[in-house]
Formats: C-alpha cells, sequence, structure tokens
C-alpha cells in the first residue's frame, strides 16, 4: 500500500510539474491590459491575435516562424519553441505581411518598431524597480553641424545630481546594429541597473550618456554603406556638449566608453584613436575585429594601435569583454582571436562571460552590470 502511494504521489508531482510548465502568463512588457503574449516556465511565448479574414498567421521569433491556428471566432493562436532568457524582438507574420503584436510596447531594434517580449531570467532583480533612491534619463536634442541633422541622446543623471553641485565621471555607452539611442534605456534598463548598482555601493554615481551610432555627412551616399563619421561627431560634438550642459569631470581620468556588438566596434575605435580622451573601455559581444579570421596581425590591426602592448597597457584603466556563451560562432571567435592578440601583448584585460544567453539583451545587461562595478574606482 505505502509503494503504491508513493507512486501516486510521484505521478501527482510529476502532473503537478507538467500543469506549471504549461501555465502561461502574460508578459512583464505587455501594453496595459493586455493579456497576450504570454510565457510560461519553460520560456514558450503564446501569442494571439484577431484576424477573421487572415488564410496564414505565424509567430516569427529567433528567426523561425511558428505556425498559428484559428479558431471558429476567427482568433489565432501559437506557441514557440523555449527561447532563452531575457528580452526578444519577435513579430507576427499575417498573410506574408511582417507586423507588430498589437498587444506589447514597441521597442525599436532589426531597424524598425516592433514587439519585445521577456523570458524571466533568475537575476532580473539586476534591472529590477526598486525602493531606492533613482536618477532621470533625460532627452537631449541638438543640432550637428557636421551631419547638418538634427539629433538627440539621452542621458542617465544619478540620484542626487539634482539636489547638489556635485561633478560626475560620465561613461559613453552605444547601441548595437539596427538599434538607436532609445535601446539602453528601454529594453537595456541602463538606468535601473545604475540606480541599483548605487544603492548597494557597489557602483560609482556616474552621468551615461547614449547616443545614437549611424551619423553620416549630409553628403554621403543613400546606397550601400556611407562613410561612418560618428567618431567625429562624438568627440567633437557630443563630449563638448555634454561637459559644458552637465557638471561632469572632464578629463580622461573620468571618462569610459562602451558598446554592445556594433557598438564594441565603434567605442573601440573611437578610444584607441583618443586615448588622452578615454581611459576606461568596455566591449559587450564585440571589439574592432569583426569579419578577420585567424590571429590578428598586430602591426596593422587599428593601425598598430596595439603594437606597443606596454604603453597601451598603462594608458588603459580599464579593458573589459563580455559575451554570452550561447553566442553565434562568429563573435567568439574574433573576440578570441583579440584577446589572443591581448594576451601576447602582455596587456591586462577583463573576461566575463554571461551564462546561458546569446546575442541579446540579457548579455548586454549582465555585461553593463558586471562592467559599470569596475569604473571610476580609485
Amino acid at each position: 500500500m505505502k509503494t503504491l502511494q508513493h507512486i501516486t504521489c510521484l505521478f501527482w508531482l510529476a502532473g503537478l510539474s507538467l500543469v506549471q510548465a504549461q501555465e502561461y502568463k502574460p508578459s512583464s512588457v505587455n501594453q496595459a491590459g493586455k493579456a497576450f503574449p504570454q510565457v510560461n516556465a519553460e520560456g514558450q511565448v503564446r501569442a494571439q491575435i484577431s484576424a477573421p479574414e487572415a488564410t496564414s498567421v505565424k509567430l516569427d521569433i529567433g528567426g523561425v516562424k511558428y505556425e498559428m491556428t484559428k479558431d471558429a471566432e476567427g482568433v489565432w493562436t501559437g506557441e514557440s519553441a523555449p527561447q532563452d532568457v531575457g528580452f526578444h524582438y519577435y513579430q507576427l507574420n499575417i498573410d506574408g505581411a511582417s507586423v507588430p503584436d498589437p498587444g506589447t510596447k514597441y521597442y525599436y531594434g532589426a531597424g524598425r518598431w516592433g514587439s519585445g517580449i521577456e523570458i524571466p531570467a533568475p537575476d532580473d532583480a539586476i534591472f529590477a524597480m526598486r525602493k531606492v533612491p533613482h536618477g532621470n534619463v533625460v532627452e537631449n536634442l541638438y543640432f550637428s553641424e557636421i551631419t547638418q541633422q538634427w539629433r538627440r541622446n539621452f542621458i542617465y543623471l544619478p540620484p542626487g545630481y539634482t539636489t547638489s553641485d556635485k561633478r560626475y565621471p560620465v561613461l559613453y555607452l552605444q547601441h548595437g546594429s539596427y538599434e538607436d539611442e532609445t535601446g539602453w534605456s528601454s529594453q537595456g534598463h541602463a538606468n535601473l541597473i545604475l540606480d541599483n548598482l548605487i544603492a548597494d555601493g557597489e557602483a560609482e554615481p556616474m552621468i551615461i550618456v547614449m547616443d545614437n551610432g549611424y551619423a553620416y555627412k549630409p553628403d554621403a551616399p543613400k546606397e550601400g554603406r556611407p562613410e561612418s563619421v560618428f567618431e567625429e561627431v562624438m568627440l567633437k560634438e557630443i563630449i563638448p556638449m555634454t561637459d559644458a550642459e552637465f557638471r561632469t569631470l572632464a578629463d580622461r581620468e573620468h571618462r569610459a566608453i562602451a558598446g554592445l556588438s556594433m557598438g564594441a566596434n565603434q567605442t573601440m575605435r573611437i578610444i584607441m584613436n583618443n586615448l588622452d580622451t578615454f581611459s576606461y573601455y568596455g566591449g559587450f559581444s564585440g571589439t574592432a575585429n569583426f569579419g578577420i579570421e585567424g590571429a590578428i596581425d598586430v602591426d596593422t590591426f587599428l593601425n598598430g594601435a596595439f603594437s606597443d602592448g606596454a604603453q597601451v597597457d598603462e594608458q588603459l584603466n580599464l579593458l573589459w569583454l563580455g559575451l554570452g556563451t550561447k553566442e553565434p560562432e562568429r563573435f567568439p571567435k574574433t573576440i578570441n582571436a583579440f584577446v589572443d592578440m591581448l594576451k601576447a601583448q602582455e596587456i591586462t584585460y577583463t573576461f566575463y562571460e554571461s551564462p546561458e544567453t546569446a546575442h541579446e539583451w540579457h548579455t548586454w545587461r549582465r555585461c553593463l552590470h558586471q562592467f559599470a562595478q569596475k569604473l571610476f574606482k580609485d
């Protein structure tokens, strides 16, 4: 009898676990009052949309399209395979047209405004909205004489900025390909990450400037890939404007620059061309060696910027690299080649791996969380 009861209990627990895994809950980034999309404990996404006249609807996430089915009322429902933890862009495909899901908030990524979903992670507390002093994210509009266009950036001012006359160090923080200046304060939660770190005494209060990495001369060709002038905009416009309009510590010892993916590439080139301006670097899922196969020729890479390893090591207060353990092959491959070059040149660096995340925002949130703790320390 006891054996039978034991077996029955095991079946009951197994059934309970299955029910809990299959239970879907609304995503934390849904629009107010919207029940869909939903996420379950396994990381599966369930989407739903009313489209009575449609003949085909698919859930498009993670590079895979999942067929959805229509009920008698014309409501389509479908589920994805389990997704990695963190934030993901996605869309719905209705009769061949890709459209945002009307149930979610919209985010700029993949070159468009579209849907996003959050798969809960065990360390979401790093960007939780806690009962701690909070800083402000301000929108700053400026006219660029270099690009002859109005541009904007978002600037994080730490807790206490508005009630004191203190001056602060600055981190210039860049987004990735086909994203923009909204990324780090929206899907990245950079402000909340810093609020929590500062409240816990784990990071120095700092200003963060988040600009748009796409910048071109007014006569740049409209086709193909025009030459970027973002470095010029950064050095001649963004930094002087930031130092003039905000209470910064305006020297290289109190300036850091970092970015993710494309932004890691851009910021690596900027700092190595301007070591008199910055002394801290963070590369999240990237360096300046995209596309390089095999060993790096230190004499030609970035025009020989790393050829004098001792001098570089002396000038950089921190060279920090991070990526996810599930990144696509080309990212670890190029970063490993870069690390091998640093070792050969005897240049000090810090390397971090985000467990079980890929080329996605949760990798970069974790990177910022780790990187920020290393900045501007005596």
